[in-house]
């Protein structure tokens, strides 16, 4: 995606199902889980690099004993600075305690973080916020066991006031209004009235209090809790907590948004938001990775006991395709083939764009992340040239040649590395003409590899503001002097803001927003912005699920086609030589490439959950009245 945007954020939770023992015997380390927490993040560091932290719960410590551990960074490494961390606490210990590194009981007592429970989160800050105190996991103190509670995941709430003034009904006192800390208050909530009622039970039936400790550990409900905690969620997302005492559990929301894996054997549970990874730190086969299914919960006890439960009704299945897009690690075999399918499925239109001239085209991408999608584009277009190839022997084979024969099998798409991304440049200058010069210059080209007489064609992950198609790569790629560029984005146009995890929130940012705009401007029919922008007002006090998507009225006058054409128009720098073209994946063809991923809200407006067509109108109306502030 050469838009850089911040979007998704990642998980890992490991179980270590057997003693710590075990582990030294077999792997010859006691720090087995920690080693592999650091591989499943690192794995994941796509997904975020804001921040990230670790938690940690020793099972059976006795009371004044450390059990719970936590660490958290917002450097500008904070994977390789957490673990940097919590080995230097670790070796500072082991070199002042001669004897320890042999001695697995009490390096579990002494040494932080050695423990058989992990949760671990790498993160991207949707809301701008990089303190500290945004970063996962979020810790939920008590001095009674069985209430502390730590929670991360990789999501967004649409009714985050709603779940608000929930908790202060509920007579709590939330510190903040943010989606983490009511969303961890409201199972905190529920945790503490199942702990209550259990010891209330126990102390019925003559139990001590100190007797009643095991019990409640053993009897939590932990379904109960999220289905209480949960009823009222509204939102994307896969959410991982710990329970002080040693019980897990990982969340995904009914429509199946957010992503989630998991794998189990007798040594290990280990859960991810992506399958690749659990898949090369554990090396498992594939087929052995099951994802969490919408509305479920996988929850691991204290016991070992690991439950897949329904905690809430799932919808209609809307998996975030933007996953299978961009956002995940192209190494998931399913992943690979689907985006070389996007790439494959752009085909016909491209051929349109350069009339069929395979012979005088280019075939590029655009960052390095399009480069599965460009393997598909360029080995369908072999198919083209071969098809080609046949009908031109067929027709000429009365006076064919070995001297023609070789000329016709030698034609062959073109492909060339025509960009090169350079080291991040540092924006140090303060005028806005001196920053957009050092823009201009994060693309390097390879001079020489288009001819004047030449297409060349570029493919992207998608276009979301265009911002650096236009003040950097079509300069760039002008200086090679092609008669035409006809960029490609395996994407559908983005049109609408998301609300359930990627950093999408503001309308105007959008260029296929700013092109329905111009259109409108072009064709006189403007009236229609003020329309959709009084019928967002009407819908104000509406509850979610009366809420409808008005502001898919701004663009229903307009095919595809013209939206593609204005958005050319509007990104085309200032003295480009080269013809433009743009060309945009359908949502039909991206729904038959990724067919087990149909959430597509970002192109077609069609929000999974009520909260999404609450969360556009707002974004409208702040568009239409200059509010900067998100929709969400």
């Amino acid at each position: 995606m050469s838009d850089a945007i911040k979007h998704e954020c990642g998980i890992a939770l490991v179980r270590l199902l057997k003693p710590l023992d075990y582990y030294k015997e077999k792997y010859g380390t006691s720090f087995y889980g920690i080693q592999k927490m650091y591989l499943m993040m690192e794995k994941q560091h796509n997904r975020g690099q804001d921040g990230a932290g670790l938690a940690s719960i020793k099972m059976d410590m006795d009371p004044g004993e450390r059990y719970m551990s936590r660490v958290r960074s917002n450097q500008q490494q904070p994977i390789q600075d957490i673990f940097s961390q919590i080995n230097n606490r670790i070796n500072e210990i082991l070199d002042n305690t001669p004897g320890l590194i042999d001695d697995v009981e009490e390096q579990k007592k002494q040494l932080p973080y050695l423990g058989e429970l992990y949760l671990g989160h790498v993160r991207y800050g949707t809301f701008g916020k990089n303190s500290i105190e945004s970063v996962h996991p979020f810790l939920r103190q008590n001095n009674w066991m069985h209430r502390n509670l730590i929670v991360a995941g990789n999501f967004n709430m649409t009714n985050v006031n709603e779940l608000f003034e929930r908790l202060v009904r509920l007579g709590q006192h939330p510190k903040e209004k943010a989606d983490t800390i009511t969303v961890m208050e409201r199972i905190g909530h529920f945790l503490d009235d199942e702990v209550n009622k259990l010891y209330k039970k126990f102390k019925r039936e003559g139990y001590s209090k100190i007797e009643a400790s095991p019990l409640i550990a053993e009897h939590l409900n932990i379904t109960k809790i999220l289905k209480r905690a949960a009823k009222s969620w509204d939102g994307g997302y896969a959410m991982a907590g710990l329970v002080g005492h040693g019980d897990a559990f990982v969340l995904r929301d009914p429509a199946g948004i957010r992503p989630a894996y998991y794998y189990q054997d007798d040594e290990i549970v280990a859960i991810a938001s992506e399958r690749p990874v659990i898949q090369t730190v554990f090396n498992v086969d594939y087929d052995k990775i099951k994802e969490i299914e919408p509305g479920h919960a996988i929850i691991v006890k204290k016991a070992g006991e690991v439950l897949n439960k329904k905690i809430l009704n799932p919808l209609e299945r809307k998996a975030c395709s933007f996953e299978r897009i961009y956002f995940s690690r192209g190494s998931d075999k399913e992943i690979y083939e689907e985006r070389k399918t996007l790439g494959k499925l752009l085909m016909p239109q491209i051929i349109e764009k350069i009339d069929g001239d395979l012979e005088n085209t280019v075939f590029s991408y655009i960052p390095n992340t399009a480069e599965t999608s460009f393997y598909g584009m360029v080995k369908e277009a072999q198919s083209y040239l071969n098809q080609q190839k046949q009908e031109t022997i067929l027709s000429e084979m009365d006076t064919m040649t070995p001297e023609r024969l070789q000329e016709i099998l030698n034609v062959r798409p073109r492909i060339e590395k025509v960009a090169i991304k350079d080291a991040k440049l540092r924006t140090f200058i303060a005028d806005d003409n001196s920053r957009d010069d050092l823009v201009a210059h994060v693309y390097d080209i390879t001079y020489g590899s288009v001819k004047p007489t030449d297409n060349l064609v570029i493919i992207d992950d998608s276009i979301v503001r265009g911002t650096t198609l236009k003040k950097s790569i079509l300069r760039i790629l002008d200086r090679l002097s092609p008669k035409k560029i006809v960029v490609v984005s395996s994407a559908p146009q983005i049109r609408y803001p998301d609300c359930y995890g990627i950093d999408m929130a503001r309308l105007e940012d959008l260029v296929a927003f700013r092109a329905a705009l111009a259109l409108h401007k072009d064709a006189g029919t403007e009236a229609i912005i003020e329309d959709i922008y009084q019928r967002c007002l009407s819908q104000v006090d509406y509850t979610d699920t009366d809420v409808v998507n008005v502001v898919n009225d701004l663009y229903a006058p307009f095919t595809d086609e013209q939206i593609s054409d204005k958005i050319a128009e509007l990104l085309a720098p200032e003295g480009l030589k080269a013809e433009l073209e743009i060309v945009f994946q359908s949502v039909a063809k991206l729904h038959e490439a990724c067919p087990k991923n149909l959430g597509d809200w970002y192109f077609t407006g069609d929000y999974p959950t009520p909260g999404g067509n609450r969360v556009v109108n707002r974004a409208f109306i702040n568009f239409y009245e200059g509010n900067k502030e998100r929709a969400y």
